[in-house]
């Protein structure tokens, strides 16, 4: 199955895009151009929480590939986005305690596709991921999770500590990486559980991870101090993994 990172330009086709449903990751706007279709446009981004960017025309014919953007470009999804209720569902279907991977700022593609890979072998019910500052589902990340974008959600949000709190609520309890928590081994990861990976370089931010239960460290006997944010949490998944399996 290919996956396809579209580009739409021009005015009417990118209202158009809105309009029919279609998930719009981001929006280039010229920056300065209000006039009446446009705004039409920008107001339509804002309904469905899409990220508005106002750049310059270079940056446009940058971006372009017809040449005939009109003063707005649209960068459509690789693959559709679930709701965190999706993922809560996935879970109920299944008869499992929910295991959910929440991101909380990973820029790199290849990152999030091997990170949705290991979610689905590990058996976690879906991802979590936020709105900005964060690689979106594009084609790269369809590609290198392998076939597991299909069957893992990935529920895109606008506040994660948030959604933590929310899902709080529900009975979850969260735990994040970081390099000053408890080893992984001594924690009681079963139940209802959220496991929380940070940005490749700060890792997990500080009001995240005031709002998690748990910190934990992976332990290290190497000469560097961390690992690949999608190893990581390929570690830390697998011990959850482990267990919830009663190992």
């Amino acid at each position: 199955m290919g996956y396809e990172e579209n580009k739409i330009e021009g005015r009417n086709a990118v209202l158009e895009a809105f309009r029919s449903g279609k998930t719009i990751d981001k929006l280039f706007v010229l920056d300065g151009c209000q006039d009446g279709p446009v705004k039409s446009i920008t107001r339509e981004a804002k309904k469905g929480d899409t990220i508005i960017n106002y750049v310059t025309k270079e940056r446009l014919d940058q971006i372009s590939e017809t040449g005939k953007h009109q003063g707005v470009i649209a960068i459509s999804a690789a693959y559709d986005y679930a709701e965190v209720e999706d993922i809560l569902a996935n879970a109920e279907n299944k008869g499992e305690a929910p295991f959910i991977i929440i991101l909380d700022g990973i820029e790199d593609p290849h990152n999030l596709g091997a990170i949705i890979r290991t979610a689905n072998q590990a058996g976690a019910h879906g991802i979590i991921i936020p709105k900005r500052r964060a690689v979106g589902l594009t084609p790269t990340v369809a590609r290198t999770s392998a076939g597991a974008i299909n069957y893992t959600p990935v529920a895109k949000v606008t506040n994660i500590t948030q959604t933590i709190k929310e899902l709080k609520d529900k009975g979850m309890w969260f735990v994040c990486a970081d390099m000053d928590g408890t080893p992984m081994y001594d924690l009681n990861l079963t139940g209802s559980i959220g496991l929380v990976i940070g940005n490749e370089g700060d890792g997990v931010s500080k009001l995240v991870k005031e709002n998690c239960d748990m910190i934990a460290t992976i332990p290290m006997k190497g000469d560097i101090d961390s690992l690949n944010a999608s190893v990581a949490t390929g570690v830390l998944a697998y011990e959850i993994v482990r267990q919830r399996l009663g190992k």
